[in-house]
């Protein structure tokens, strides 16, 4: 698709991503629901902390009651959030406003079906059709049948209330760091752990518009590692911007990754009764090392591309109860059904609880292999990876590595990048392969340039 990729349509603020871009798609989501309802269609609105993000909630509040539809606003508020929210409370649909990990001047909307789950493409190519075509192929409406725009803070309430409840245990004594990212999660995840009795010590809490991401979260980890080393903690948790990934800290200061949490928390429900599928939802850059720990377990995998809309997609086709991604973005389909950062450090904190052990003691029969990636601007992925002199190099180091490590080169779903990812059983080996296959797409005259 044109503007929709596999999170939504992201671009720099009023750049890629322009004001008017989110006018029209306010404009479409009114007119689309009312059409379809036979009566004002119903859009609940999140934001993460940017500047931006504001202005396009403007934006999109004005086009969604030009068309006749009401807009209820959640403001500041987590992704998994809006998708709670749309699946619980009757909407049409949800729309983020947020550009997630990426930096300030970033941003990007995602639209939620009322189920809770990313919008089908078949909808996202009319949305996009009517982005391109005349504003006016849609009438405004006028009189009484301009719709409202509604204060729904309320329905952030109740989202924190439904994490809350999905814990049936106390926290009490257990010292836990929340790292905010300067996002979404700023007003909600603490309240969440203190009133589960948790001795909560927060930081990264205080957005100033141009703050979310910067040396903080989930993807600037190392932050979070010295403050709960420096205030001797038991675990910490860092969310990204609009808090739909987690990755955890143990008390050693050691970091705990999206592939790391499936294992813990499959290898609970597992123990708990609670994986009937007996079956985890990976993507194809889970680590080799998550898969063979499974295998000990006796636990099946299946891999999907990546991103979460994926991995939903598989649960619900086949009836799993968990999935994810290496990046945070994990799945519990009992409870949702998207990436939620909170959630899943509240899994986390279930399963220390449950088994009486820390979280370095969970993974300690885990080995997460070393892993090198790369990523080549290019200016036509598919001739890559069709190439045969590239193909018959990745052949001829995953043949090298064998079962002690491996190959994966793909295409970005985002971005003009080739992705050419080694994973071995040392990190030498891997930044070795990896930059061999790197510099065969190089001397083939196919990138651009490459860099980590």
């Amino acid at each position: 698709m044109k503007y929709f990729g596999t999170d939504g349509f992201r671009g720099e603020a009023n750049k890629g991503l322009n004001v008017y871009h989110a006018f029209k798609i306010g404009r479409f989501l009114g007119d689309y629901f009312n059409k379809k309802n036979g009566y004002s269609g119903k859009i609940v609105i999140g934001k993460d902390t940017r500047r931006s993000s504001y202005m396009f909630e403007d934006a999109l509040s004005a086009g969604i009651t030009s068309s006749g539809a009401n807009a209820h606003l959640l403001h500041v508020t987590p992704t998994p959030s809006v998708s709670y929210i749309a699946r619980s409370e009757d909407f049409d649909c949800g729309v983020m406003i947020t550009a997630s990990h990426n930096p300030y001047y970033d941003n990007g909307i995602k639209i939620i079906n009322s189920d809770g789950e990313k919008m089908d493409d078949d909808f996202l190519k009319k949305l996009e059709k009517y982005i391109d075509s005349d504003i006016n192929d849609i009438d405004l409406t006028v009189g009484e049948d301009i719709g409202r725009t509604v204060d729904f803070i309320g329905g952030r309430n109740r989202y924190i209330a439904f994490l809350i409840q999905t814990v049936d245990k106390s926290f009490e004594g257990v010292k836990v760091g929340l790292d905010c990212a300067n996002g979404a999660s700023f007003t909600i995840a603490k309240p969440v752990y203190d009133a589960l009795g948790a001795d909560t010590y927060v930081i990264n809490d205080k957005p100033n518009g141009f703050n979310i991401n910067v040396d903080s979260g989930s993807t600037h980890i190392e932050n979070l590692q010295k403050f709960v080393l420096d205030n001797e903690l038991d675990i910490g948790f860092a969310f990204d911007g609009d808090a739909d990934r987690c990755i955890a800290v143990d008390s050693k200061g050691n970091i705990v990754d999206g592939d790391s949490i499936i294992y813990i928390c499959a290898k609970h429900m597992k123990d708990e009764g609670k994986l009937p599928s007996n079956t985890v939802v990976t993507t194809v850059m889970s680590n080799i090392g998550l898969y063979k720990a499974l295998d000990n377990l006796g636990i099946d995998y299946v891999k999907t591309k990546v991103g979460d809309k994926y991995v939903h997609q598989s649960m619900e086709e086949n009836d799993y109860e968990i999935g994810g991604e290496q990046s945070g973005h994990v799945i519990f389909r009992k409870y949702a059904s998207t990436g939620d950062g909170i959630l899943t450090s509240l899994r986390i904190m279930e399963a220390m609880i449950d088994q009486k052990s820390d979280l370095y003691s969970l993974t300690k029969d885990l080995k997460i292999y070393p892993q090198t990636m790369l990523n080549v601007k290019v200016k036509d992925k598919e001739a890559i990876l069709n190439n045969y002199i590239v193909k018959q190099k990745i052949d001829e180091i995953s043949n090298q590595l064998s079962d002690t490590g491996r190959v994966l080169v793909r295409a970005s779903g985002t971005e003009p990048l080739i992705r050419v990812m080694v994973e071995a059983e040392t990190d030498d080996t891997a930044k070795k392969a990896c930059q061999e296959i790197v510099d065969t797409i190089n001397k083939e005259g196919l990138s651009i340039d490459a860099w980590f």
